[in-house]
């Protein structure tokens, strides 16, 4: 069993618990406009480019066995014909040609985690499996997930809520804590700001919820797309509804937005800003008014 990673994450913070090894799986099936791991929606391995670090030598174009990679007046580049093999990224001495997604097996991955055990331990934190969307390598998630809890490290596991609900399911009767984001209550705005509905996504936490699962609710705070009294107060009664207690609020951030570049893509929303400490305390100060549990930053 193989499943693509995009990257391995040591001494997190902020996902989940304690500190933690994060475990990044790629493909999503939403198309979050903010998303700042954009490297992580498709599902195969992805070429990323560090024009910063070329220095001009065209290692990479010699090597590629597609003629693909290419060096224009000093600039690196790639064409159609690319296969995201590798071969240029194994060359550049600069780390100027990267790859996002490597094929690794359950032990492989297993073995990284291992690492970490200790601080794990001493911190109450584990194993945290992240995306992309784990949820689109089901096969693969479950086999880390029973590799994790062979070796008594404990798994959370962040979600978007897109997948087979029995698969969260399983993963509910192993123990697994979710860490859940709902981005918008209201479909059409869910839509409009992620490219999907969310029915599939709320009857999920409904399912979550009613086998007494271990839920935190996420909610990322994108100023001008959901911080607004409807959406806050939609989520609160959702919550209620639902017998969850606890939400993390996540700030925006731009640190994903070069990354975009490195892909050669088109960032949809490159004048947004991040929430201001006053607009995090208004919508903390909304949930606790509700008496909900809050926590800026997860």
């Amino acid at each position: 069993m193989q499943g693509t990673v995009f990257n391995i994450m040591h001494y997190a913070l902020h996902d989940g618990p304690g500190i933690r090894t994060v475990v990044f799986l790629k493909g999503c099936p939403l198309s979050c406009l903010w998303c700042h791991n954009p490297e992580g929606q498709a599902l195969g391995p992805e070429l990323m480019l560090l024009t910063d670090r070329c220095t001009g030598c065209g290692d990479c174009v010699r090597v590629c066995p597609h003629g693909a990679a290419t060096l224009v007046d000093g600039v690196p580049g790639i064409t159609e014909a690319c296969t995201a093999c590798g071969q240029c990224t194994t060359t550049c001495a600069q780390g100027g040609r990267t790859l996002a997604g490597t094929r690794m097996s359950v032990p492989d991955v297993l073995g990284e985690l291992l690492h970490d055990r200790v601080f794990m331990e001493e911190s109450g934190g584990g194993v945290t499996i992240s995306g992309g969307e784990p949820l689109l390598q089901a096969a693969f998630l479950r086999e880390l997930v029973d590799a994790c809890d062979s070796e008594h490290l404990p798994v959370a596991v962040e979600t978007c809520g897109v997948g087979d609900g029995n698969d969260l399911l399983w993963l509910a009767q192993k123990g697994v804590l979710f860490l859940y984001d709902v981005k918008l209550v209201d479909e059409a705005r869910h839509r409009q700001w992620t490219g999907h509905g969310n029915a599939g996504i709320l009857a999920n936490l409904r399912t979550l919820a009613q086998a007494h699962a271990h839920v935190v609710v996420r909610l990322p705070v994108i100023p001008g797309a959901n911080d607004d009294d409807a959406n806050v107060w939609q989520l609160v009664g959702l919550m209620r509804d639902l017998g969850l207690r606890r939400v993390d609020l996540l700030p925006y951030h731009r640190i994903g937005t070069e990354k975009y570049v490195r892909l050669r893509r088109q960032y949809s929303l490159p004048e947004l800003q991040p929430p201001s400490t006053e607009q995090l305390e208004r919508l903390q100060a909304m949930f606790e008014a509700a008496g909900l549990e809050v926590v800026t930053g997860g």
